[in-house]
């Protein structure tokens, strides 16, 4: 879907009492939602606005079964690699003020929200796509991420 036309319903969708809006197109698919202003305590839910929930596994196909090196030579701790599926910048939590969506050593279930990332003022959950336990969280909360970057490892 070109870009152009995803920015027009991103418009049509602020200037509408719409919550949610889903287009599709030959096999694409766009999901905007948003929440109305002022419920920002609701946002782990569903951030605003959300593109279609990144799925992980098309950017990270095979888990690390043994250690692997992130860009910065670092032995990775072994399990699944959760790699950033787009450029831009990852939030551990919904706000500045909210508690992050992942601590390490914390468990997590498969379609779980690690994380967001900002890319084009559209915030994409990062969400697991393994259940395991969190043991590394390798990217800082404000930080710019590149594709295919080591974020997360579950064992």
């Amino acid at each position: 879907m070109d870009l152009r036309k995803i920015k027009k319903l991103i418009d049509l969708l602020e200037e509408s009492n719409l919550a949610e809006l889903e287009i599709k197109e030959g096999e694409e698919i766009v999901r905007l939602s948003r929440l109305p202003k002022g419920m920002v305590g609701a946002l782990p839910v569903a951030p605003a606005p959300v593109a279609a929930p990144v799925r992980v596994e098309a950017a990270a196909p095979a888990s690390a079964s043994v250690p692997t090196e992130s860009a910065g030579g670092k032995a990775l701790p072994e399990g699944h690699v959760v790699k950033a599926p787009m450029v831009g910048t990852f939030y551990a939590s919904a706000n500045p003020d909210s508690p992050p969506f992942v601590k390490i050593g914390q468990a997590v279930k498969a379609g779980e929200t690690l994380g967001i990332i900002e890319a084009m003022k559209m915030f994409n959950q990062i969400e697991a796509d393994v259940a395991g336990t969190v043991l590394a969280i390798l990217v800082q909360n404000g930080q710019p991420v590149e594709f295919d970057e080591p974020m997360f490892v579950i064992g």
